[in-house]
């Protein structure tokens, strides 16, 4: 069922990104990213009606019940000043943020999406998703996230204490693609499992447009004859970012050279 965003201002654009990884323990710069994207953020707000960010926006987030992860406040601050002034913000959990529950809803005021949106977007068709667990050849994987999601894994990983817990996560994430880098030049996107995916979702149903994250690629691909197949690539080296405005989806990278003088 398409879902149709209402009260959107056609004057205005539409943003996605995805894959900011802030706090990820491979990363020594975390702190300049994050202020670079608030900087973004900030600067968006005078002409976003709405923001998708599609998933690992945090690189590691677990909510207990009374307790949420140290850290990020200038980015959790900056993301509700844009949600209290009137933008429409949708937060994908992503492999990395997978744990996050109620919290960024109700502080923050933005729709949590757990699996895949489609959604009609200024006349055109969206498919959205973080894209982990859509590559079907990823067996792997896909049964390493029904661990994830499991309620009662959940419950059990909650009764850790989080000095612990958090640790725990760090060490995997240093174990990830993240930490042992990334080299986006050996992808063929026509041979991409999210490329497959998308290809058969077509055969079902028409989309003007499938834009995922997960990959930390960055990519926009014909797929058959009036849709496009997007890649966000991610805030790590690329600082990219999507945005559409009711008859154009482009990409685009932020210059690190705007680094706030703080971060420099």
């Amino acid at each position: 069922m398409i879902k149709e965003s209402n009260n959107l201002n056609s004057k205005k654009k539409i943003y996605f990104i995805s894959d900011i990884h802030l706090g990820a323990p491979a990363l020594n710069d975390n702190h300049e990213r994050e202020l670079l994207f608030v900087k973004w953020l900030d600067e968006i707000k005078s002409d976003a009606s709405q923001l998708y960010l599609l998933g690992d926006i945090f690189d590691y987030w677990f909510e207990y019940k009374k307790v949420v992860p140290r850290g990020f406040t200038r980015t959790l601050g900056k993301i509700a000043e844009l949600s209290d002034s009137g933008v429409d913000i949708h937060y994908f959990t992503g492999n990395h943020d997978v744990w996050v529950f109620d919290y960024l809803p109700q502080e923050l005021g933005v729709t949590l999406h757990r699996d895949e949106l489609k959604t009609e977007i200024l006349g055109k068709k969206f498919f959205l998703a973080h894209g982990d667990g859509l590559d079907k050849e990823d067996k792997n994987y896909i049964l390493l996230k029904k661990l994830f999601v499991n309620k009662f894994l959940q419950w059990c990983f909650a009764r850790l204490h989080p000095n612990f817990s958090v640790s725990l996560a760090q060490r995997w994430s240093k174990k990830s693609r993240l930490g042992k880098g990334i080299d986006p030049k050996k992808i063929d996107i026509k041979n991409e499992g999210m490329y497959k995916f998308a290809q058969s979702i077509l055969e079902q149903e028409f989309f003007d447009y499938f834009v995922f994250g997960h990959r930390h690629v960055l990519a926009k691909s014909q797929l058959g004859e009036r849709s496009e197949f997007i890649l966000l690539g991610e805030w790590i080296t690329a600082f990219s970012y999507g945005v559409f405005d009711g008859s154009n989806f482009e990409l685009k990278n932020y210059k690190v050279e705007q680094l706030p003088e703080a971060a420099k």
